[in-house]
């Protein structure tokens, strides 16, 4: 019994100490199999203190010349394992003179629940090569559990012919164990080729089945393992409910989602909050909000995972400031975020391009410690990127110690969309360096960078070289990239033919945006004949009316204004007015062209004057070929002056500090005369002058703009 005092450090007896009930003389156990018993409960129920009693009771009764238990000993490994004491168990497990096979089950199944698979793969050659025992049901069960936290897929295999030649297989929860190590390893097949030719099986072997299914993208296989199982008419356990709802929501299939939600109500299964967690997020993915907060506010109770689906449903379908709401809410339920949380909400901060509300977030973040979580620092670079700030989205790029694929895209993307691609190709060569595999989405940000940046030939080097190199076929958004980069170098016959040439299913994006280079490089012939492909695709875009009106417009052919003006009456088509807004402390000011509705507009005003002035000296014409309108040149140069971005840019000069940036959002395409105009702003102020329009970001410093004069 010394290994037991030995592991004992902490308890101290004394002469004069009042024993726990259990050792006044009355209710001393008859037997060895109470104290057992009693480990037993004390494990089950992880009482630990209650455990300690036992043990110090066997410590002070034991005879020193008495061997150990061997039932007691691995009672006691079995109760300090699952009340997470490892070490105890563990030096408990080495004193022991002999060990049995349940000795080795009690310690393999401790560290497993603990999280230590590797150190279970281990005890396990231990076991067999030197003590020579049999592995049993139980062991093998573990060890596949093991093998599943792992990814040691190839030890696993090894078990897994131990077990056919042991004959073990047949016992069901040893079958689901392997199910469920090959389905969590990718190796879906050998899976299922488990469930279908091992005789029996159970609901538990079918959820770990669509689960790993799901989990690697294999959605038609799950659907198929969901017929399967259906038509074994098997009961479905709540874990089966979530996994399916899963499906549904990868699907984004309502209607199915629909029925097993009904089937659940008419088999009265009790909707804790996992499964109604479940239920939200697959409503939110199927676009059904309403759905979601009616499953949602029935909740009798709520946990930061059903919070944060319901946050995540607002957020998916675009109610952005509905999901930050949520925050207040969980704040009032005394409900803590987690890393999942304030993803959302700094996602949701993106959407809204609202950069207060993110730097309030990313400080809440730093004071709850998930700064370091790759998947908070994620949304942070994308919504610092969104929000105009690309400089804080590097810095929190920089300072991550664990990056993975989507943090390297998030940045090569937000460099691109910034108009910085060398930036962004630095990036993608540390992504290189770093030893992270590329995927699809990073070179649609390479390749939008080597089209910043006029690269054509390196373009191609990464569309058919590198690309393929890593294995990845390029789809519709690499050659989309490729238009642009041809059309951006002014080699627009070559897009066109690119287009024509190509085998590609091109959408409208792709005609739009060889029809804005045709408007850049002035190429209206080429232009027209595009805008008739994009109209017979989408007779309804208003853009493209818009842009032909612009060539027009810029060529002089007022008739060609008035007809495509005629064509959108004649098909209910109107143009979407320029609206700009600009956030000064924690306030949104927004404002349309030639604004009076601001309280300061007579001031905003006068500013705009001001500036005007202050340019025209540096070479600014007012481009009245931008202005539309079949009217004299003075009132074509009046109208430019007061457009929305320059009222936006205006009053923010007025409130800010002179050393802060100014950041305008625009939802229109920022006009010739406006980008003209905030370049040599930028001049005259010393500001750095961001502005996000339709297309992209324009970082106005020092008379330059980082789209180089194309968007």
């Amino acid at each position: 019994m010394q290994s037991f005092i030995a592991a004992m450090p902490n308890l101290k007896l004394s002469r004069n100490s009042h024993l726990p009930f259990v050792f006044k003389p009355k209710l001393v156990p008859a037997s060895i199999d109470d104290p057992i018993k009693l480990l037993k409960k004390a494990a089950d129920t992880k009482n630990l203190r209650t455990g300690k009693t036992i043990h110090a009771h066997l410590i002070v009764s034991g005879e020193p010349s008495k061997s150990v238990d061997i039932f007691q000993a691995n009672s006691l490994i079995n109760l300090y394992a699952k009340c997470d004491q490892v070490s105890i168990a563990r030096h408990l497990f080495d004193c022991l003179p002999k060990r049995n096979v349940v000795s080795w089950s009690a310690l393999m199944a401790g560290y497993l629940h603990n999280g230590m698979a590797l150190e279970v793969l281990g005890l396990f050659k231990t076991m067999v090569s030197v003590d020579g025992l049999c592995p049993n049901e139980y062991i093998f069960a573990t060890i596949f559990s093991s093998c599943s936290g792992s990814g040691r897929v190839e030890e696993g295999k090894q078990c897994h012919g131990y077990v056919l030649k042991s004959g073990l297989l047949s016992y069901e929860y040893v079958k689901n164990a392997l199910v469920h190590m090959y389905s969590s390893c990718s190796e879906v097949e050998s899976a299922m080729r488990v469930l279908n030719t091992v005789p029996g099986g159970d609901i538990l072997s079918y959820n770990s089945v669509i689960n790993g299914l799901l989990e690697h993208g294999h959605v038609r296989e799950a659907m198929e393992m969901l017929g399967m199982m259906v038509s074994q008419c098997m009961d479905w356990d709540s874990v089966t409910y979530i996994t399916v709802f899963g499906l549904c929501a990868r699907l984004k299939d309502l209607r199915l989602g629909l029925q097993v939600h009904g089937q659940m109500l008419k088999n009265d299964i009790k909707c804790d909050v996992f499964l109604s967690s479940a239920m939200i997020d697959m409503y939110g993915k199927c676009g059904k909000v309403s759905n979601a907060a009616n499953v949602f506010d029935r909740l009798q109770e709520r946990n930061i995972v059903s919070w944060t689906a319901i946050m995540a449903a607002y957020f998916q379908n675009g109610y952005f400031e509905d999901a930050l709401g949520v925050l207040s809410k969980m704040g009032n339920e005394d409900i803590l975020p987690n890393e999942y949380t304030f993803a959302v909400l700094l996602n949701s901060s993106a959407g809204l391009s609202a950069l207060r509300q993110g730097d309030l977030l990313h400080t809440c973040v730093e004071k709850s410690g998930f700064k370091d979580y790759v998947i908070v620092g994620n949304a942070l670079i994308n919504m610092y990127s969104k929000c105009g700030n690309i400089q804080a989205a590097n810095e929190v790029f920089l300072d991550m110690t664990c990056r993975d694929s989507v943090t390297w895209n998030a940045m090569i993307s937000g460099f691109s969309h910034h108009g910085l691609g060398k930036e962004a190709l630095n990036v993608f060569q540390d992504m290189l360096a770093a030893g992270e595999c590329p995927n699809s989405i990073t070179f649609v940000g390479v390749l939008s960078a080597c089209a910043s940046l006029g690269l054509v030939q390196e373009g191609f080097y990464y569309l058919n070289q590198l690309m393929k190199q890593i294995g990845i076929e390029p789809g519709l958004e690499h050659h989309t990239c490729i238009v642009g980069l041809l059309s951006r170098s002014g080699q627009l016959d070559q897009a066109e033919k690119y287009m024509r040439t190509m085998p590609v299913k091109w959408d409208i994006v792709a005609w739009r945006t060889l029809l804005n280079a045709c408007h850049v490089h002035r190429n209206y012939g080429l232009g027209k004949q595009v805008a008739e492909v994009v109209v017979r695709m989408d007779p309804n875009d208003v853009g493209t009316y818009t842009l032909l009106s612009n060539m027009y417009a810029k060529s002089r052919r007022w008739d060609g204004v008035v007809k495509i003006r005629k064509l959108m009456r004649e098909r209910n088509i109107k143009k979407e007015p320029g609206v700009s807004w600009v956030e000064i402390r924690n306030t949104t000011h927004i404002f349309v062209s030639d604004d009076n509705m601001h309280p300061e507009s007579s001031q905003i005003h006068e500013k705009v004057g001001e500036l005007l002035a202050k340019i025209k000296p540096l070479g600014y014409v007012p481009d009245i070929a931008a202005v539309l309108h079949d009217v004299e040149d003075e009132q074509k140069e009046d109208y430019l002056s007061y457009h929305s971005e320059k009222l936006a840019i205006a009053y923010g000069l007025m409130k800010t500090p002179t050393n802060a940036p100014i950041r305008v959002i625009k939802n229109l395409r920022i006009c010739d005369d406006c980008h003209a105009a905030v370049k040599l702003i930028s001049k005259v102020t010393n500001r750095l002058i961001i502005v996000r329009d339709a297309n992209r970001f324009h970082q106005f410093q020092d008379g330059r703009c980082s789209c180089a004069d194309y968007w």
